[in-house]
């Protein structure tokens, strides 16, 4: 090799040259559609081949390997996997909307199962494949060397019926991709008769011929706006909505018939998720899923049980399956050699530009034929007037090229009548056939009339084209299976439908272990048995209904609100799920309170140990979209070390007093009225004037109409003491306050817990560092003035240095009154 032919290229410049012309090749000639005729390349070849083979709907089956091989050795060098799947696709009736193969076998299923292989089907062109190979043979498309230049293949199909939009097509190429939805035959020959007959359509007006896609499967299309959309701009979503009925068994039963599903969904796939739905009891109320299909057409049955609502099931399921799915339009085409998206308006203008081509090359065609075979007559009705002549000049020619020769010359005929002359059998000179010829040239010199005022006349060429499509109207159209609704159904889902109405028993702990238990399990139970880990006790234990809420607020400033049928199912003696087990937590988060979700006046209010404080309603602590997993913000806090320390909720309609302590004992009692209402994300006003290194230890919320409670406080040193709410004076909010406790130079006393009992019979639990727990009754501690700093705490050396105290809840209480 000389040095001249050695290029230096940089890899960059070779790989960008090289992938661009594969991208070209595959966005030109394998995955993209012609406008023309709705055909990718291979689809081509496989109705080419098979109509050159004689493969058509009036001759018998044949095996589809013989004719994927013909295909490969002639026109399409690829696998022959590729070409099968593309030959069983054009032979499905739930893919296309008009088949074009007609297949025996095993052809697939809307299951999603394959077909079985080559060796076994056998295949034909369908009738109307015919259509979109009709007059190919008229020279009314371009012809181009195959792969190895020893065949030729068309580059379109005269296609006369418009098969891109009837049959739709899908595809992904190189920065390509393109989703044609399948349409009515009669309804798309409509719009391009229209478009025939009028001189400026609107697009608007071809809307009310093609009101919208029409799928193999049937189903319902909503969204008639969207429709429009995507046939103005070629991009848009549509909601297609499985054709469904309800129903009634006999026992107050019902059941669920689907007979229609969405374009491409997989049936088998669906029954597998209605089922994981049954089984996982996702929805209740679903007693059996079967498929009943069969040739006669789709049929899926989701039983129910007794008494529960089909429509709110139905609902659910047409959410979370593929019983209800978007189809996006994206409708790309071979334009001119260049992929272009084009709108419903463009496809048809691009498909009539085709057809009068097409007619014109036809009719081009068979007027030159015509002509040819009109001089050939006009010179053998001749012959008839001077027989004699031309039999004895024939006879003394020596051979067939010189009677040719002399007839040319002695009587002016033209080589192609000479050679028809020489070549006629002694039986057309009889009368019949000279009249049948004379009949004949009437015929040619009429056919050739027409040929020339449809090829000198735009307006004739379109009538014939019109006439033909109607003649393929009224052979092939069939009624319209996609019904289409203006508007797209909101699906809502009303959870009290969906879940049974149980009552059971909700706990929560400080430690932030949350579970529901069923009221069979709570019954059977020692209701002491309460599953808690060391140094846990339960916050919150209410009986509540499965169709309640719970809004849940941590003491990082957050809130979770989570439905009670979600809630962990737990048996009442064991631990339950740990909130960080579902939800991210920052570190030392847990649960401070919890209320039912109310949409009623409600008030709750939220103190910090920063010493802010903030009134929020209730109803503004309402569900968002990752509830599941993540918390939401309930109050923005001060910084890192800030947290809230108490939250109560204000019923409608009464009057609250709020009662601050802080650590250093300062205690502060003003009206609710003096807390400010904001949002969740304020950080709130000031409740108490602080001193440095103090902190709030206890918002109390005592309702002024009912009977005033006592106050339980507990040192740090292990002094408890039991007093009136009297003793602390009403002040503003924001004061500092007065001491609760009396100080000491040395080692003074510090509030590390301050409880309000309801009633002085209320028991109280003491945790100590030791491990060890005392209960006792709070009647037991005397009452003191506001300076006392009490007395010591029983059994205070087995406790150790304590470390909580909380108020034994009174479950059998809670379980008997049923919110």
């Amino acid at each position: 090799m000389s040095q001249e032919m050695i290029q230096e290229l940089s890899f960059a410049d070779v790989i960008g040259d090289r992938f661009g012309r594969y991208s070209k090749y595959i966005i030109q000639d394998r995955a993209l559609p012609d406008i023309r005729d709705g055909l990718k390349p291979v689809q081509r070849r496989i109705l080419y081949a098979m109509y050159r083979d004689r493969n058509t709907a009036d001759n018998p089956y044949r095996k589809s390997a013989k004719t994927v091989g013909n295909v490969i050795g002639n026109y399409h060098p690829h696998g022959d996997s590729s070409v099968y799947e593309a030959m069983v696709r054009m032979s499905q009736d739930w893919k296309l909307r008009n088949p074009l193969i007609d297949m025996h076998g095993n052809n697939g299923s809307m299951d999603g199962d394959p077909a079985a292989a080559m060796r076994y089907t056998e295949a034909r062109l369908s009738p109307i494949a015919a259509q979109l190979l009709r007059d190919i043979k008229q020279e009314t498309v371009d012809f181009i060397l195959n792969f190895d230049d020893t065949e030729e293949e068309p580059t379109v199909l005269p296609a006369r019926f418009p098969n891109l939009l009837v049959n739709g097509a899908t595809g992904i190429s190189a920065g390509y991709a393109t989703e044609i939805p399948p349409h009515n035959l009669g309804e798309i020959i409509d719009a391009v008769i229209y478009l025939l007959t009028h001189k400026r359509p609107k697009l608007e007006e071809l809307l009310d011929l093609v009101p919208g896609p029409d799928f193999p499967t049937g189903a319902i299309i909503q969204g008639i706006d969207a429709i429009q959309q995507a046939y103005k701009t070629g991009q848009g979503k549509i909601t297609l909505v499985s054709q469904t009925d309800i129903e009634t068994l006999k026992g107050g039963k019902s059941q669920i018939v689907v007979t229609e599903l969405p374009y491409e969904v997989n049936k088998s796939k669906l029954i597998q998720r209605l089922d994981e739905i049954r089984i996982q009891r996702k929805v209740e109320g679903i007693a059996d899923v079967r498929d009943e299909s069969d040739r006669n057409g789709v049929r899926l049955v989701v039983e129910l049980k007794r008494d529960v609502d089909a429509k709110g099931i139905l609902t659910y399921l047409l959410k979370h399956t593929d019983l209800q799915v978007n189809y996006h339009f994206n409708m790309v085409a071979i334009n001119k050699r260049r992929p272009e998206l084009v709108n419903l308006q463009t496809m048809l203008e691009a498909y009539i530009s085709h057809q009068q081509e097409v007619l014109t090359r036809r009719t081009q065609y068979d007027l030159a034929n015509d002509q040819k075979r009109l001089h050939i007559v006009d010179g053998l009705i001749r012959v008839v007037s001077i027989l004699d002549e031309v039999i004895a000049t024939i006879r003394r020619s020596d051979n067939k090229q010189e009677a040719k020769e002399n007839l040319v010359a002695e009587f002016d005929f033209s080589m192609e009548q000479s050679e028809a002359i020489v070549s006629l059998q002694l039986y057309r000179l009889t009368n019949t056939d000279i009249t049948a010829l004379q009949q004949e040239r009437l015929e040619l010199n009429e056919r050739i009339l027409m040929y020339q005022n449809i090829l000198s006349n735009p307006e004739i060429l379109n009538k014939v084209l019109i006439n033909e499509l109607k003649a393929i109207k009224k052979d092939f159209a069939t009624p319209r299976r996609s019904q289409i609704q203006a508007e797209v159904q909101s699906l809502e889902i009303d959870t009290h439908i969906l879940i049974p109405d149980e009552q059971v028993m909700v706990s929560l702990t400080k430690e932030g272990y949350m579970k529901r238990t069923s009221m069979r399990s709570f019954a059977s139970s020692d209701l002491n048995s309460l599953g808690l880990r060391d140094f846990d006790y339960p916050i919150f234990v209410e009986e509540l209904s499965t169709h309640q809420e719970l809004v849940i607020i941590t003491s990082k400033g957050n809130y979770i609100h989570i439905p009670v049928h979600e809630l962990p199912e737990v048996k009442w003696k064991d631990l339950g799920v740990h909130l960080s087990q579902n939800y991210q937590l920052q570190d030392g988060e847990r649960f401070v309170n919890a209320f039912v979700a109310s949409q009623e006046e409600h008030k709750v209010i939220l103190a910090t140990k920063a010493g802010m404080i903030k009134q929020t309603p209730l109803s503004a602590f309402t569900t968002y979209r990752s509830y599941k997993t993540r918390t939401a913000k309930a109050m923005n806090l001060l910084d890192d070390q800030d947290e809230v320390v108490a939250v109560e909720c204000l019923k409608a309609g009464q009057n609250y007093e709020v009662v601050l302590l802080s650590r250093r004992s300062y205690c502060l009692r003003y009206s609710a009225d003096l807390v400010s209402e904001m949002g969740l994300k304020a950080k709130g006003v000031t409740a108490i004037k602080l001193k440095e290194e103090d902190q709030v230890v206890a918002c109390l919320v005592v309702n002024q109409e009912a009977k005033r409670p006592q106050l339980f406080a507990l040192t740090q040193r292990g002094n408890v003491k039991r007093s009136d709410l009297t003793v602390i004076p009403e002040l503003g909010r924001g004061s500092r306050g007065v001491l609760l406790l009396k100080e000491l130079k040395t080692n003074p006393h510090q509030l590390l817990k301050v409880l309000a009992l309801d009633k002085a019979q209320h028991q109280v639990c003491l945790l100590g560092d030791t491990g060890h727990s005392v209960v006792f009754a709070a009647s037991e501690i005397p009452l003191s003035d506001r300076l006392a700093n009490g007395s010591q705490a029983p059994d205070l050396a087995k406790l150790g240095h304590i470390l909580d105290c909380y108020l034994v809840l009174d479950i059998q209480s809670q379980a008997s009154d049923a919110n």
